[in-house]
């Protein structure tokens, strides 16, 4: 058959994800980690300069990925080059660039500032920094109207920098990160949206608000000779090649009637979150020296971690290093009154507890609490100190490492920096084990084999889905045997799924373009989750088999051979030929109203009561036996095939057995 078509979800899939590679100067780098005493013998590729530092990288968790420059960048996109192009080759910067590979979860380490001074403080150069809020004489404030909710993006941090001096590396180096930040955390500005601006050109307090997209005007950074309506210039951003970087972030806010805008004292428009600043408050290396940050934000927690890696990141430049100047971030509400305020950044550091036993455990090294507390410090997770009545290791998280969730980050740390080719086990293990699958699972690839070769394609569908998919649409009633979601990402994920057949069903329609002239039939081995109070957890897996058929006719003797066919590969005789056998299956109405009256069954197996314990059938004693219905098969109901619910043109049959008690795992 033709290849399936992806079934569409209402909630976008995540992109595909990597991660972050960071460009950085080799010799800024060097010469900030104090390594100036290479001669240009060790500076070649693949000299020693080289080998030490990925070496380095190797130590404490990063990868060197690649080592190029700006011409070799250049050159490697260009094939088969003129004498124009050649020349312009030529005229590039030549300076060696180190790739470094950076944890995606680690914004400190998105930008040579960060990763240089973590480093130094692994190698012990330098002690972890400490941050301060400094009070000015006056704070900023900002002020959010309520209109903002609906654009929507509601949330919005500040700060300020004082007395920074932009030069042309650490200028580029806070653009840079700025870009790596909404691609990594803001994920495409969607969550978080990053603007700075010179605070010597512009007067607070300032004001976020939304404005009508036709009445938003204003200079933008990228067209500095011309004013721009909000709506007109996205029309623009969308047209122009020369502006293709900015196209994908229009559609954030373009069907919006209301353009988010921030604005100072005097109503001159600062920037067009997530869009485009303002060219009148612009960043210019050598002039501006007080820097005035905003983050808008869908999401407050992300705004606040990537406010705190800007303001940590380069407050180091700040006439007082590594401070910053707090915001009042005013919230308003509809008749001008406060409905809340809070003072960004936070900058604020938080206490996190590993147990000492957990950490030598998990690395598999004994190592005694002062070892420890010192490896923790090296990661910047100092100080750090050990209670011997619980046996706990405290450490201090600095607002750099919003990555340490969970005592398992603080074990990896120390992991880290006890160096991971010490954890190299010395000696084989004693104890000699050989893996297999499941029985199980063992048993479910076998069946798949087998109902891949009655011509029947297999299909993965998601194990969640909505309320109404799993009962309403299949005309079953709700008898609350779903596990329930207590925060669903939308309505597609209310609960995990009891059975099959919708992800089948759906299969169907998003496949309505293949031919149905010899039918089209779909299968799926997959687990159903049900409610157990029996279970240590509440819930159970169950393995299930489904199959679909879907044709000119409903194809109900196809479903009905597939049955027998699967019943005969476990050698299981139907009632009519059972003969001395004490177990067998028989097929009898059932009631599902999934199923088209007249044209619905159920399966039950029979089998003496021993066989669920395991025992052999000839060993059961007496002639108890019991019945189990694996499960029900027949014609889809029209009213299920109903555009209001499965929306298929075509008849249907359907099948669905529980596959445990026929393997005897139950």
């Amino acid at each position: 058959p033709p290849p399936l078509a992806e079934t569409p979800r209402r909630a976008p899939a995540a992109r595909p994800f990597t991660m972050p590679t960071v460009g950085v100067g080799r010799d800024e780098l060097f010469a900030r980690l104090g390594q100036t005493s290479y001669t240009p013998e060790d500076l070649v590729e693949e000299g020693k300069a080289q080998h030490e530092f990925d070496e380095l990288c190797f130590e404490f968790g990063i990868e060197l990925d690649d080592v190029t420059s700006d011409r070799m960048m250049a050159a490697n996109e260009i094939k088969n080059a003129d004498a124009e192009a050649q020349a312009k080759l030529d005229e590039l910067d030549d300076t060696v660039i180190y790739k470094i590979d950076i944890p995606a979860n680690r914004y400190d380490l998105l930008c040579i500032e960060g990763i240089a001074r973590s480093l130094r403080i692994f190698k012990g150069l330098e002690s972890a920094p400490t941050y301060q809020i400094i009070e000015p004489a006056q704070r900023q404030i900002m002020r959010v109207k309520p209109s903002v909710k609906d654009v929507p993006r509601p949330f919005v941090v500040c700060a300020v920098l004082r007395g920074m001096n932009f030069e042309e590396n650490n200028y580029k180096s806070f653009i840079d990160l700025q870009d790596k930040l909404h691609q990594n955390i803001c994920r495409m500005r969607k969550l978080v949206a990053i603007g700075t601006h010179d605070l010597d050109v512009v007067e607070g307090p300032f004001q976020y608000d939304a404005q009508p997209r036709d009445e938003v005007s204003f200079v933008p950074l990228t067209e500095e000779d011309k004013e721009w309506t909000g709506k007109a210039l996205l029309d623009h951003y969308n047209t122009d090649p020369g502006c293709k970087h900015l196209k994908p972030y229009t559609k954030l806010i373009y069907d919006c009637p209301n353009y988010p805008v921030i604005s100072d004292a005097k109503g001159r428009v600062m920037s067009m979150p997530p869009i485009i600043n303002g060219a009148h408050s612009r960043i210019q290396k050598g002039k501006t020296t007080n820097v005035f940050i905003e983050c808008t934000a869908t999401d407050l927690t992300k705004a606040h971690i990537v406010l705190d890696t800007m303001v940590t990141m380069f407050s180091e430049y700040c006439s007082e290093k590594f401070s910053v100047e707090p915001v009042d971030v005013i919230y308003e509400t509809a008749d001008g009154g406060v409905e809340s305020t809070e003072t960004t950044p936070r900058l604020s550091s938080r206490m996190a507890e590993a147990q000492l036993t957990d950490i030598c455990s998990v690395i598999g090294v004994e190592l005694d609490a002062p070892t420890v507390c010192e490896l923790c410090t090296k990661m910047q997770l100092g100080p750090a100190s050990y209670d011997e009545a619980t046996g706990t290791i405290s450490v201090t998280v600095p607002p750099t490492r919003s990555d340490i969730l969970h005592a398992v980050d603080i074990i990896e740390d120390v992991a880290i920096a006890y160096g991971f080719n010490k954890l190299i086990p010395g000696e084989v293990p004693p104890t000699q084990t050989v893996g297999g699958p499941l029985p199980l699972n063992h048993f479910s690839d076998q069946l798949r084999d087998e109902v891949a070769r009655a011509g029947f394609t297999e299909v993965l569908t998601h194990g969640l889905c909505m309320t109404r998919e799993n009962f309403d649409n299949l005309r079953r009633v709700n008898d609350g045997s779903a596990v329930q979601l207590s925060n669903p990402a939308n309505e597609e994920y209310e609960v995990v799924r009891t059975t099959l057949l919708p992800g089948l069903l759906k299969t169907l329609k998003h496949n309505k373009s293949m031919p149905v002239k010899d039918g089209i039939k779909f299968y799926e081995i997959s687990d159903v989750v049900l409610q157990d109070t029996n279970a240590d957890v509440g819930a159970r897996n169950e393995r299930h088999l489904a199959a679909t058929y879907a044709g000119l006719t409903d194809g109900f003797e196809v479903i009905h051979g597939l049955v027998d066919r699967v019943m005969q590969l476990n050698l299981v005789k139907p009632e009519s030929q059972k003969g001395d056998s004490a177990t067998y299956y028989k097929i009898q109405p059932t009631d599902d109203q999934a199923y088209y009256e007249g044209r619905r069954a159920e399966v039950v197996l029979v089998r003496p009561v021993a066989a669920a314990a395991g025992a052999a059938a000839e060993e059961a004693k007496g002639d108890e036996v019991e019945e189990i219905v694996l499960g029900t098969f027949g014609a889809v109901h029209p009213l299920v095939l109903a555009k209001d619910k499965y929306d298929l043109q075509n008849p249907c049959s359907a099948v669905e057995l529980n596959l445990e008690p026929l393997g005897g795992f139950c």
